[in-house]
């Protein structure tokens, strides 16, 4: 067999052998950070549902099926009723809680349950679950502000009159009540107050506060969306026990 034939036979081969391998696949993340290049994915991680991931983006759940055009958002519920998606939510936002300065939050009781609160004092569903913490002696409480202004134009205002008084847990105590409802007093404003209101606007930033609402809980390590009093109290027991 002469040489041109040879090399002409190995050429053959391999090129049989490099089209009967088929390139590398892109992983999920590089097709959908080539398909959706201006959204800002935070992860993305494979579901029960075979061929759909989960994807993380400004905090919010959504799902994507890699190779295909469209995003998905919604819940996956199992046939038992099990919601994963809100039980991946309160995953994602117990994470955000974690390595909170809590040195900054007005801090309430000295109970041995703790409850990290994101709350307005303007907001009629916070000042409902004020009022249940207060008859709570078993609970050691962290608040953060996060005043809606679109909503309560008034609450900042308050927030400040709180972080200024000398006793803040009574001042907190009646704004919860609509004490200061009136708006009959001067709105504090001094360097020390602008930059705790900041820390605790940034702290709600950050979790979400703006998209999940207020009032929001972190209670013995479990999320509690809303002022639902019957899972706060499923989680801490019954009062009777503790106190």
């Amino acid at each position: 067999m002469n040489i041109r034939l040879k090399v002409f036979l190995t050429l053959c081969i391999l090129m049989v052998i490099m089209t009967g391998v088929p390139l590398q696949a892109a992983t999920p993340e590089e097709s959908f950070r080539k398909s959706y290049p201006n959204y800002p994915l935070e992860s993305i991680t494979p579901t029960a549902v075979p061929g759909i991931y989960e994807i993380v983006v400004q905090g919010r759940i959504a799902y994507y099926a890699p190779g295909s055009e469209y995003i998905f958002t919604g819940a996956i519920i199992t046939a038992d009723g099990k919601n994963l998606t809100q039980e991946r939510n309160s995953e994602l936002l117990g994470k955000k809680f974690k390595d909170l300065p809590l040195e900054k939050a007005l801090k309430i009781g000295d109970g041995p349950h703790t409850v990290i609160e994101i709350t307005d004092p303007d907001c009629p569903f916070c000042r409902k679950a004020a009022t249940f913490f207060a008859e709570r002696k078993d609970v050691t409480r962290h608040v953060f502000f996060y005043p809606l202004l679109s909503l309560h134009p008034n609450a900042e205002s308050k927030v400040r009159q709180i972080f200024c008084a000398e006793d803040r847990t009574r001042t907190y105590e009646e704004a919860m009540a609509g004490k200061l409802d009136d708006m009959k007093f001067t709105p504090c404003k001094n360097d020390e107050v602008d930059n705790l209101l900041k820390v605790h606007k940034e702290i709600g930033d950050r979790i979400g506060v703006g998209v999940a609402g207020t009032p929001l809980f972190l209670v013995d390590g479990q999320i509690v969306r809303g002022a639902n009093m019957p899972q706060i109290e499923k989680i801490l027991g019954e009062k009777k026990k503790m106190e």
